[in-house]
């Protein structure tokens, strides 16, 4: 016979006035922010009924010829993306260090190596991409540098959250029997972290992978490249045919990287 469930907390008058005004708070913003941006819903559907029957067959008959053009800029938006993540991963390391009150010891040097990291965190990889654009050309090189940096902002704060909840008693036991600071380093921190450090590293260029498909559509190399053409030119069939590549590539990545990182963790 189960047990009976125990009676249900009254709740007080102050909750339900509270998740009411809760309530009409966000109805309102939604209301406000409907209102606000003046959405003609009668030209959008004018627009997808007149588009649908045009775009879309096209878009699901892939052009196969154009596949091993696909494929080939495919492998060099994966590149970009593996070079962009390893070097993020090793910039983020010292700045992970930094960032972390347990390492340094030094509220003033973690509250600035946070800074850092949140200040690179505030920039879009596609604004980043598009600086380093017109800073090297559009190349390759602009999207693994608009990867490398956007992507250290967001490795450094894991790093540094990773590193703060360490065991420190190993730490003190280490320095407690004499140990020197590059024994405590390598024999007391770095084992604790390292799982952790390569699982997010592996998970970054999964996220990675995704934002490289769009950097060369402002000239940053990859198979954005490709979709800036086909959009251009209306030729959905190519479209589809990047489309359904990536949508391969992508879930591949994806399933890889979890294997990848159940088996570190």
């Amino acid at each position: 016979m189960s047990q009976p469930l125990p009676p249900k907390k009254p709740r007080s008058t102050k909750q339900i006035v509270r998740n009411f005004a809760i309530c009409i708070a966000i109805i309102a913003l939604y209301v406000w922010t409907f209102a606000s941006i003046n959405i003609d819903f009668g030209r959008v559907i004018e627009r997808l009924s007149s588009n649908f029957d045009r775009v879309i067959p096209q878009l699901f008959s892939p052009n196969w010829d154009r596949a091993p053009e696909v494929i080939e800029m495919m492998i060099e938006t994966i590149f970009i993306a593996y070079v962009g993540s390893l070097a993020a991963a090793i910039i983020a390391v010292p700045l992970g260090f930094l960032a972390a009150f347990n390492m340094t010891n030094s509220r003033f040097l973690a509250t600035f190596g946070k800074w850092i990291l949140s200040g690179v965190r505030a920039f879009p990889e596609i604004i980043l991409a598009i600086l380093f654009v017109v800073a090297v050309g559009p190349t390759p090189f602009a999207g693994i540098l608009a990867i490398a940096i956007g992507s250290t902002g967001m490795l450094g704060k894991l790093y540094a959250e990773v590193l703060e909840s360490i065991d420190m008693n190993v730490v003190e036991a280490m320095q407690a029997n004499g140990a020197n600071k590059i024994q405590i380093m390598f024999h007391g921190i770095i084992p604790q972290v390292i799982p952790e450090f390569l699982s997010y590293a592996i998970y970054r260029f999964e996220i990675d992978v995704r934002a490289s498909t769009i950097l060369g559509y402002v000239g940053a190399g990859g198979i954005g490249t490709m979709i800036f053409f086909a959009q251009s030119g209306r030729n959905w069939s190519d479209m589809g045919m990047i489309l359904l590549v990536i949508i391969i590539v992508v879930t591949v990545i994806d399933y890889a990287s979890t294997y990848i990182r159940k088996r570190i963790v």
